[in-house]
């Protein structure tokens, strides 16, 4: 831990994307200049080129006073290369972002006059969008046994009629408080570390976010939305998963890992449960609108039927599957 203070530390996970992370690096040198900030590249042991061309980013220019590069020892993760950037460093706030994003003018200064004037804010997500500047979904409410139903079914019917139960949130242009925000970029006030501890890093990547969430939450801290922070997010840049999801391809098994454990420490072993059965009706009924009609298509990833039970006997075991997490 440095001695230094500072008002904001940035940390940026890279795991083999060393030119998406030089392209947001540039995006921030304005940023944070006149700010008391310093950004933290935290490289998960990708094992390729990524540490010269970052290092080599840093060097030119001598950026070394605002730009700091830290080489993790094994690939832990989004949360625990997250968590080794904020152990590293003293800051009243902590910005997480993605290593697929590039922040826009004035997001920065926005975000911290947000928590300046909401002392009450634990957590403030900007507004991500596309590179055209169309917004992002990046609200959303907490994943709950009845969402896994729906978002399985996809049927617009049950949805409308269970409409707080989706987990997706329309895109609003006021500043709102939801129950989580995306963690490809979020603002984390230093006192809710300190209150409620680290991200859980035996979550490899996904649903830590809104395990997070729900702790702050739980402990009274609010977390806020401020559309006048725009970030731009390229989505899945820095991970494979909604690709594969919307080609229907197996996913990696750390995503069921990560589900079974959200859905076990938010709910316990029968909210786990109904969780996979409702989302087994669910799929269900995606399939057979799937064979009754032929211009619909079920969002059921291969072999999903079988990995939403992964870790069911044992759901806080965390294994690390190296091959499955490249």
């Amino acid at each position: 831990m440095t001695n230094n203070r500072f008002e904001l530390a940035i940390i940026i996970v890279n795991y083999k994307t060393p030119k998406m992370t030089v392209d947001v690096l540039n995006s921030l040198k304005q940023e944070v200049a006149n700010l008391d900030a310093q950004v933290l590249i935290v490289d998960n042991q990708s094992q390729d080129d990524s540490v010269i061309q970052i290092n080599e980013w840093i060097i030119a220019e001598d950026r070394r006073q605002k730009f700091r590069l830290i080489e993790s020892p094994l690939n832990s993760g989004f949360s625990g290369g997250n968590n080794l950037g904020i152990k590293s460093i003293e800051a009243e706030h902590y910005l997480l972002l993605n290593s697929d994003t590039e922040v826009r003018a004035g997001a920065l200064q926005a975000l911290l006059t947000t928590a300046e004037d909401n002392p009450e804010a634990g957590l403030i997500g900007p507004r991500l969008e596309w590179p055209d500047g169309k917004p992002q979904e990046s609200c959303f409410h907490f994943h709950t046994p009845v969402s896994e139903f729906l978002k399985a079914a996809s049927v617009g019917l049950f949805s409308r009629v269970l409409g707080r139960y989706v987990v997706a949130r329309p895109v609003v242009d006021t500043i709102e408080q939801f129950q989580w925000v995306s963690f490809a970029c979020v603002l984390i006030r230093s006192e809710v570390i300190k209150d409620i501890g680290l991200l859980d890093d035996a979550f490899f990547m996904y649903f830590e976010d809104v395990e997070f969430s729900y702790r702050a939450k739980k402990a009274g801290w609010k977390v806020i939305y401020q559309p006048n922070a725009h970030v731009v997010h390229l989505r899945g840049g820095s991970s494979p998963l909604k690709s594969q999801a919307k080609l229907r391809k197996k996913l990696p098994r750390y995503f069921y890992e990560s589900r079974t454990r959200y859905f076990y420490l938010l709910y316990g072993y029968w909210g786990l449960t109904f969780a996979n059965i409702a989302w087994s009706f669910g799929a269900a009924i995606s399939g057979l609108r799937e064979k009754l009609f032929k211009h619909y298509q079920s969002n059921t990833a291969e072999g999903q039927w079988r990995d939403t039970w992964i870790n069911f006997t044992n759901p806080l075991k965390a294994y690390i599957h190296p091959k499955d997490y490249d």
